[in-house]
């Protein structure tokens, strides 16, 4: 029987690479977004296209209503999900005293609740099967912090925490609980930066490049497949840069 994963955030960039890859190693994929629904589709059609069932369902994973119907849509469809990838992020840049408690509440609620409230939709039924992964696309931000993404790193050091935590919980019942932290990857989400900033950062990458959202989906994959001893990590994949 195929086996299913679940992808948040998955119109674009790493979250798309990620479905994309698990696709093209036969599993049922779902897919999410908030609002992207044209983007959704296309990756939809292309997942489709390698010969696998896709579910492409919109909606805001922070909303604690709307998951609840994501994952009955999928138990409905796939009967569980094996191995569920909280990708879903956005970022913020700016001095944390132009920031207002509309923003602080968004990034916190897509960034960190989010994967609280998927991570709680499929734990029962994976503790029943006694087998699942959950891994959680994190920064190197959440590791030390960085100078105008205040807010970002504190969700993403909180992603890292509850991996760790909730990696201890869920051990006994044969469930893996990773994250992983990445550096610099070249996507949209790292569009804003000038020529110049983008130059500096090069020479600071060890690498001397940034990372490519195709290898954090096979990376991701890799971790999914197997290593049952491995939890309660925070991977960093960021060229050595941090």
């Amino acid at each position: 029987m195929r086996k299913t994963v679940c992808v948040t955030g998955a119109s674009r960039g790493i979250g798309k690479a990620i479905a994309v890859e698990f696709a093209e190693h036969g599993y049922q994929v779902v897919i999410n977004c908030v609002k992207r629904k044209e983007a959704l589709l296309e990756a939809k059609a292309q997942i489709e296209a390698l010969g696998v069932p896709c579910l492409a369902i919109v909606g805001d994973v922070g909303d604690p209503a709307f998951v609840k119907e994501m994952f009955a849509q999928v138990c409905e469809t796939f009967g569980s999900v094996d191995v569920l990838v909280n990708n879903a992020g956005i970022s913020y840049v700016g001095l944390l005293t132009d920031m207002t408690e509309e923003e602080w509440e968004r990034i916190v609620r897509t960034n960190l609740s989010s994967v609280f409230h998927c991570s709680q939709a499929v734990i029962s039924d994976m503790v029943q099967r006694k087998e699942g992964k959950i891994i959680n696309i994190s920064s190197v931000w959440g590791n030390v912090g960085a100078s105008c993404e205040v807010a970002y790193s504190a969700t993403k050091g909180g992603v890292n925490a509850f991996t760790r935590a909730l990696a201890k919980e869920l051990a006994p019942a044969n469930i893996q609980v990773n994250a992983v932290a990445c550096g610099f990857i070249d996507t949209e989400m790292n569009r804003h930066l000038s020529d110049e900033e983008l130059i500096d950062l090069m020479e600071a990458l060890p690498a001397g490049r940034a990372g490519r959202a195709k290898e954090v989906g096979a990376f991701v994959y890799a971790l999914a497949e197997g290593h049952d001893y491995l939890t309660g990590q925070v991977i960093s994949f960021d060229g050595g840069w941090i």
